[in-house]
């Protein structure tokens, strides 16, 4: 079965907008609704913002059957291509907010137990999605601090969750897929964008959920 993570309620809306609800409860302060999209079904987990919260999420799916998880949701783009309104396949991930280099001499984002900072995602040799690195902290970026490690890194769209979900799948030894809409180009002006384009993106990840559950089914 398919577990599906997702931060926001307005995210969540794109998919449960166009599905048939079976039932909804409330497991360990998460909702958890069950549906079906295409014949398909389904369960999301309504993770809330931030790593913590999409881990958690992720653990939750996989105890109540997923076999293969998805992320999706809005995000900010880094590069001149990713372009707000977009959505993009995500390839690899990593946790630019996870340091042990000082010990360790890892590069940034490198867990304890592993040997390279990227989680890599579930993809299908060809798609309607063009690819994303993404980057994921637990915060809201409103400026250029990063930009060195960004670019080291080679990411080019920035959040909160996708990297925790794909540590918790690559834990799992789960396939994981990812999709990201841009709704803000990340820099001092993110706040102002996202306000203003976030309904654009999330219109447009609606509209991408038949070719999501396409890649993911039959890619």
């Amino acid at each position: 079965m398919l577990g599906i993570i997702v931060a926001m309620e307005n995210e969540a809306a794109c998919l449960l907008s166009q599905s048939s609800l079976i039932r909804t409860e409330t497991k360990f302060g998460k909702d958890v609704y069950r549906a079906q999209f295409s014949g398909t079904e389904f369960v999301l987990v309504l993770s809330g913002v931030g790593k913590d919260n999409a881990a958690s999420a992720a653990m939750l799916a996989l105890t109540l059957g997923a076999d293969t998880l998805v992320n999706f949701g809005v995000a900010g783009g880094l590069t001149a291509d990713k372009k707000i309104g977009s959505v993009f396949r995500i390839r690899k991930a990593v946790e630019i907010d996870f340091d042990l280099s000082a010990i360790n001499h890892t590069p940034v984002g490198t867990h304890n137990e592993r040997s390279d900072p990227f989680f890599t995602l579930a993809h299908a040799p060809s798609s309607v999605f063009s690819d994303g690195i993404v980057a994921t902290a637990d915060r809201f970026a409103c400026g250029d601090d990063d930009r060195e490690l960004l670019d080291r890194l080679g990411a080019d769209i920035r959040e909160m969750e996708g990297a925790a979900v794909a540590h918790v799948a690559a834990n799992a030894d789960v396939p994981c897929y990812m999709f990201k809409a841009i709704s803000d180009n990340a820099g001092e002006n993110s706040p102002n964008e996202y306000a203003v384009n976030c309904a654009a993106a999330l219109e447009r990840l609606a509209e991408s959920m038949k070719d999501i559950f396409a890649e993911v089914y039959h890619g």
